[in-house]
């Protein structure tokens, strides 16, 4: 194992160290409010089936933040009311997912089944999750407001911390319902698709909460309340978060599932994904007759039509230039970034905090 897997695979396991202590003090909500023993053991399988999987990397970025603008490693009880920040990220990502994998009707989350399709909860009298995940997924959004509430209410961005995380949760949803209407699985329409659309889509679903949220969590946190500091870091921020949603868009068409984990579905499913759209960009009549009778149609044979022509339209020599000039121009308005501090923060912005972000993600192929 090399260095920095090593490292993350420690900072992994430490994150994921604060989550039963958390996790008591959700669930401790119900035993106070003298819910019945079943209320509190649902509610606890829901935290733990829905928060703790994945990569985990959101809540680990806002420790890895604090950490970089403090200049230090976070110990003991002030790591912990860090954690809590990046496990609310955790929380919202679960709500997210629970509610997506409903609208979705998907089957299988994260190697395991969507959470409304578990069949055997072990919790009488209901073995059936079914639609109770609607509201499950309610009170995984809630969680992050009652942390909030009993861990930071004297800290003094604590209004921030509030408005930022529900100022995100709104623009996902709408990233969420342009999605949904551009690209249903049951209506393939590919006129409805373009690079725009795209953006929109990926910006307001993904980059806000997946790369700004972490970083102005930490910023908050330390006091960086610029309100130029926060327009800055989303002009780096959600480019990458753009560049990122591009790379699991190509290697859903083009990774293997040994190499990304699972296997891609985009094609099937109807996404507007980047591939498609680069796609309809340069096809001729007779390919364009190709992509409307093959994309989104549940054949593996459909598949491969459109992979093949994804090749003979030379989509990964694009791809392959696009990431090089994406990870240009992000990295140089890294370089413009002025690490003095400023209106009275005692501590400045840093560079590293984004350069450490982006080289997470740069020619990854996973």
């Amino acid at each position: 194992m090399s260095d920095d897997k090593a490292i993350a695979a420690a900072n992994k396991k430490r994150f994921l160290g604060a989550w039963p202590r958390i996790a008591d003090e959700l669930t401790g909500y119900l035993k106070d409010a003298k819910m019945p023993d079943n209320a509190v053991q649902w509610f606890t399988k829901s935290l733990d089936y829905n928060a703790p999987g994945g990569k985990l990397n959101r809540g680990i970025s806002v420790v890895d933040t604090v950490e970089i603008l403090l200049g230090k490693q976070l110990e003991g009880e002030e790591y912990y009311r860090v954690a809590i920040l990046g496990w609310c990220i955790e929380l919202l990502q679960a709500f997210f997912l629970v509610s997506d994998d409903i609208m979705d009707q998907s089957v299988t989350r994260r190697g395991q089944p969507c959470w409304y399709k578990v069949t055997e909860s072990g919790i009488p009298p209901i073995s059936h999750v079914g639609n109770i995940a609607i509201n499950d997924a309610f009170m995984l959004e809630g969680s992050i407001y009652q942390l909030l509430r009993r861990h930071f209410k004297s800290h003094p961005c604590y209004v921030q911390f509030f408005e930022t995380f529900q100022d995100v949760t709104f623009k996902t949803e709408m990233g969420q319902l342009i999605d949904l209407i551009t690209a249903p699985e049951d209506k393939v329409d590919l006129s409805q698709f373009n690079l725009q659309r795209h953006s929109l889509i990926v910006i307001y679903k993904t980059a806000y909460y997946s790369f700004y949220l972490p970083v102005a969590l930490g910023m908050y946190y330390v006091g960086i309340t610029s309100p130029a500091l926060h327009e800055q870091a989303q002009s780096i921020l959600i480019p990458m978060g753009e560049y990122f949603q591009v790379q699991d868009d190509y290697l859903d068409a083009f990774g293997t599932p040994e190499q990304i984990g699972k296997i891609g579905t985009d094609i099937i499913d109807n996404k507007c994904a980047w591939p498609i759209n680069i796609a309809l960009q340069k096809v001729t009549p007779e390919q364009r007759r190709i992509l409307d009778e093959n994309y989104g149609v549940k054949d593996s044979a459909a598949e491969a039509r459109i992979k093949k022509l994804y090749h003979e339209l030379e989509i990964p020599a694009i791809y392959q230039k696009y990431e090089q000039e994406s990870h240009a121009r992000v990295s140089k308005l890294i370089e413009q970034v002025d690490e003095t501090p400023v209106d009275g923060a005692s501590v400045g912005m840093k560079r590293e905090v984004y350069a450490a972000f982006l080289r997470k993600i740069y020619a990854r192929a996973k």
